[in-house]
C-alpha cells in the first residue's frame, strides 16, 4: 500500500501533466484540429507551407556566405568614407580599431577627431620633411635612392621598395596583426594602408591579408561569428534579445550562439560544460577504480578481482599473496579462517566496524558510477541515432524522394511531408539527448521533480519512436512498390499528423524544462495552477492513477469537444464519425 506522501506526490505530477500533454497553456490554448480530414484539402501546396512557416519561430539570426560578408565590410566602409568625407582605406583602418562598428566610428570621431587620428595612425601631415627630393636614404639599410625608388606612409619616414616588401611580408607571414600595421620607425605611430601593401607585397601576402581582413569583419564583430562545424566557411549575424541562443547553419549544424557548442536546448550551457568536462575528466576513472578494484597491501597498485576465490597475487615485480576480502597475507589463512571462498577475519572485522568507512566510499563510488553510466549511455545512444537518422535524411533527400515521386506519381513538392518529418525526428534526438544531461543534474532530493522528469521524458521517448517508426518502416513499404498505391495518402495524412503531435510534445517538453519544472515545487506540492487544473479534472481521474495509461487518458479528455474525439495513445484529434485513430490506428474507446 502507497503511503499519504506517495498518493499525493503522484496526484500532484498528474495534475500537472493535463496541461502540459494537452500542449495548452493559460495565455494560449493549443489548436488539436490543424489537420483537416481531406487529405487532397490539406495537402495542397501553398497551404503546406502555409502551415508549416506558421509553426516556425521568428528566426533571429542570419546566415552569411563569403560574397555576403565582402559587401556588408564594403558597405560599412562606404558609409564611413562617405559620413567623414575621408578615403576609403583611411575608413577600413577606422573600423578595424573600432571593431568594426559603424556607430563607434562615428561617435568617436565627432567627438575628438583629432585624438581619433592620433590613435589609429590616420596623420593629416608628415612628420619628417625631405630637404632633397632626388635622392633620399633607406631608413633600414641606409642606402641612398633615387626619390621614385622611396615609400613613405603618411608620416613620412623613408624606406627603399625592398624593405618595405621585407617589413611588409614578414608581418603578414605572423598572422593577423598585420592589419594594424605601422610604420617601421619604432618612435612612430602612421598606420600603412592596404594601398601600400597592394602596390608592395607579392600576391600571395595580398591574398593573405585579404583574408585577415575578410575574417576580423567576423571575430572581431561581437554580433558575428564563424559557424563552429569542421570545413564550414559560412558566418552567421545574430540579433539578441529572444533568449533562444539556438542557430541552424547552412551547413546543417546547429549550434548555440552563447557558448558555441552544438545546440543544447533545454539543457543551460552552464551544464552541457559540466557535462561535456564529466565526460572527458578522469573522475569517472578514479571512480571506477574505486568501485571495482582494491589497493594492494604491499605496493598499492589497484587490483581488480577476475577469478572465483578470495586468493589474490599482485602483477610481477610485487607478486604479493593477500586476502581479497580483509587485505592480509594470504600466508595466514587457510581452512580455519574460511578456506578460499570466505574470510572468517574480515567478517569479524566487518562486525566491529573496522571496514566501515572503506565500504562506505567505495559503495558510493559504484553507486555514483551506475548512475553516470545510466545517463551517459543513453545521451550517446541518442547521439547515435541522431546521427543516423542524419544519414536517413540525406539518403530521403538524394535518392528515395525522387524514387517515390515517381512511383507514387506525384511532384516532389507534395512529398515535403517526408523531409519535415525526418527533420523533425534529427531535432527530438537532439533534445531528447540533452534531457539526459538535464536529468543527471536534477537534483535527487526533489522526488516530485525528478517523478514529472522521468515521465515527460519517458513519453518523448515512446512518441518519437512512434514517429521514427512511421518515417522509416511504414514509408518503406511505399518504395518497394513499382506504382501508386491508394493508402498512400492514408500514409500522408498520418505521418503528418506524428510529426505535428510530436512537434508539439516536444516544444512543450522544452519549455517545461527551460522553466525548470517550475510548477512542481521541491516539496512535491503542486503550484495554484497545477492544483486548480486537478480540481477541474478531478472527476475525470479513477482510483489508481498513477500509471501512464492514465495520465495519457486524462490528458486527452481535456483536448475532446463536439465534433472530435482525442486518441488515448497518441492525443490525436479525430472526427468524431471515425472509429480508429487516423494517426495510429488505434480503436476508439
Amino acid at each position: 500500500m502507497d503511503s499519504e506522501d506517495d498518493m499525493h506526490d503522484a496526484n500532484d505530477v498528474e495534475s500537472l501533466d493535463e496541461d502540459f500533454y494537452s500542449g495548452e497553456t493559460e495565455e494560449a490554448p493549443m489548436d488539436y484540429n490543424d489537420y483537416d480530414d481531406d487529405a487532397d484539402d490539406y495537402f495542397d501546396d501553398a497551404d503546406d507551407s502555409d502551415r508549416i512557416e506558421s509553426r516556425r519561430p521568428e528566426q533571429n539570426f542570419t546566415i552569411l556566405k563569403e560574397s555576403d560578408i565582402q559587401q556588408r565590410q564594403e558597405d560599412d566602409i562606404t558609409r564611413v568614407a562617405t559620413v567623414l568625407s575621408i578615403s576609403r582605406v583611411a575608413a577600413s583602418i577606422l573600423l578595424r580599431h573600432y571593431n568594426w562598428s559603424v556607430s563607434k566610428v562615428h561617435d568617436a570621431w565627432f567627438a575628438d577627431e583629432d585624438r581619433v587620428r592620433k590613435t589609429v595612425g590616420l596623420l593629416e601631415k608628415p612628420v619628417v620633411q625631405h630637404p632633397n627630393p632626388r635622392e633620399i636614404t633607406c631608413g633600414i639599410c641606409f642606402e641612398t635612392y633615387p626619390r621614385t625608388k622611396i615609400q613613405t606612409a603618411t608620416c613620412g619616414h623613408p624606406y627603399c621598395f625592398s624593405c618595405w616588401a621585407g617589413y611588409i611580408s614578414t608581418s603578414i607571414n605572423d598572422g593577423p596583426g598585420c592589419l594594424m600595421l605601422r610604420c617601421p620607425d619604432p618612435t612612430c605611430g602612421a598606420a600603412v594602408d592596404q594601398d601600400m601593401i597592394n602596390l608592395l607585397a607579392p600576391d600571395e601576402d595580398k591574398e593573405k591579408y585579404a583574408r585577415y581582413l575578410l575574417r576580423s569583419y567576423i571575430e572581431d564583430n561581437k554580433k558575428t561569428k564563424w559557424c563552429p562545424a569542421p570545413g564550414c566557411e559560412y558566418a552567421v549575424n545574430f540579433d539578441a534579445g529572444s533568449g533562444n541562443y539556438d542557430v541552424s547553419c547552412l551547413c546543417s549544424y546547429s549550434f548555440c550562439w552563447n557558448c558555441t557548442e552544438e545546440a543544447h536546448r533545454p539543457v543551460d550551457c552552464g551544464t552541457v560544460s559540466k557535462w561535456i568536462l564529466k565526460n572527458s575528466a578522469e573522475s569517472e576513472n578514479m571512480n571506477w577504480i574505486l568501485a571495482n578494484s582494491k589497493p594492494c597491501p604491499k605496493c598499492k597498485r589497484p587490483i581488480e578481482k577476475n577469478q572465483g576465490c578470495m586468493h589474490m597475487t599482485c602483477t610481477p615485480p610485487c607478486k604479493f599473496e593477500f586476502c581479497w576480502l580483509c587485505l592480509g597475507a594470504w600466508s595466514d589463512h587457510g581452512e580455519r579462517t574460511g578456506g578460499f571462498y570466505a574470510c572468517n577475519r574480515y567478517e569479524a572485522a566487518k562486525q566491529e566496524g573496522v571496514y566501515d568507512e572503506t565500504e562506505r566510499r567505495r559503495e558510493m563510488a559504484k553507486n555514483s558510477l551506475e548512475r553516470y553510466t545510466h545517463y551517459y549511455e543513453r545521451w550517446a545512444s541518442n547521439q547515435s541515432s541522431r546521427q543516423k537518422a542524419l544519414a536517413d535524411l540525406h539518403q530521403m533527400q538524394t535518392v528515395h524522394i525522387e524514387k517515390l515521386s515517381d512511383t507514387q506519381c506525384q511532384p516532389e513538392s507534395q512529398l515535403k511531408f517526408i523531409t519535415e518529418a525526418w527533420l523533425q525526428i534529427v531535432e527530438c534526438r537532439r533534445v531528447l539527448k540533452w534531457t539526459y544531461a538535464y536529468g543527471y543534474y536534477l537534483p535527487e532530493h526533489e522526488h516530485a521533480k525528478k517523478q514529472f522528469f522521468e515521465y515527460l521524458q519517458g513519453e518523448a521517448e515512446s512518441g518519437l519512436e512512434r514517429l521514427h517508426q512511421c518515417a522509416e518502416k511504414e514509408l518503406q513499404l511505399f518504395l518497394n512498390t513499382d506504382g501508386p498505391s491508394k493508402e498512400f495518402n492514408d500514409f500522408r495524412t498520418k505521418l503528418a499528423g506524428l510529426t505535428s503531435v510530436t512537434r508539439n510534445y516536444f516544444e512543450n517538453l522544452v519549455r517545461a524544462l527551460e522553466n525548470g519544472l517550475s510548477d512542481v515545487d521541491s516539496n512535491g506540492a503542486a503550484s495554484s495552477k497545477a492544483t486548480s487544473s486537478k480540481n477541474a479534472a478531478g472527476s475525470s481521474k479513477g482510483s489508481g492513477g498513477r500509471g501512464k495509461g492514465t495520465l495519457r487518458a486524462m490528458a486527452s479528455s481535456r483536448m475532446t469537444d463536439d465534433n472530435h474525439w482525442s486518441c488515448e495513445q497518441c492525443t490525436y484529434a479525430n472526427a468524431k464519425s471515425a472509429t480508429t485513430c487516423q494517426i495510429c490506428n488505434q480503436q476508439r474507446r
